[in-house]
């Protein structure tokens, strides 16, 4: 009997989706919860440079909780738009190797050379994203992907209620 090839997750990845958990846990409530999430991701991992929450609203992506150093002109993005409009769209987690080489990119600072963003779901729909800017080409793998969607599962149910 054969049994299927499990991979091991980084020891940050683990050591972070703990530390994400009590985060949640302990916040003040979902705002708060939020925004110790991304403070967390963005300084337990150097490539990540900007981080940010997108919600979904009506036919749009607003921005909700981010950090980095400096906001970024894209608080509302029309679904289907850019690279988190795409995800967005197609439920999808993206990775832009290189953002100068993807036409859909929206440049937000100059000094971004690549982009994840990892659809947050509630029930099969696609409710807000994880985008992550990083100042390194390639700074971002499906060993990322799947550790941001493991943090997006934990984000949905913290989603602002409108």
């Amino acid at each position: 009997m054969s049994h299927p090839v499990v991979e091991e997750r980084p020891a940050a990845h683990g050591d972070a989706l703990n530390l994400v958990r009590a985060a949640i846990a302990e916040a003040a409530g979902p705002e708060a919860a939020l925004q110790r999430v991304v403070d967390l991701l963005h300084d337990r991992f150097p490539p990540y440079d900007w981080v940010g929450i997108y919600w979904v609203d009506g036919s749009d992506l607003v921005l909700g909780p981010w950090t980095g150093p400096e906001a970024t002109e894209h608080t509302r993005i029309p679904i289907g738009t850019g690279v988190c409009g795409a995800a967005a769209a197609s439920g999808q987690t993206e990775i832009v190797r290189d953002v100068a080489a993807d036409p859909r990119y929206l440049a937000c600072f100059t000094s971004t050379r690549s982009e994840i963003v990892v659809p947050i779901f509630d029930g099969g729909e696609v409710i807000g994203e994880i985008d992550i800017d990083g100042s390194d080409l390639d700074a971002f793998d499906d060993t990322d992907a799947r550790f941001l969607e493991e943090i997006a599962a934990l984000l949905a149910p913290l989603r602002p209620r409108t």
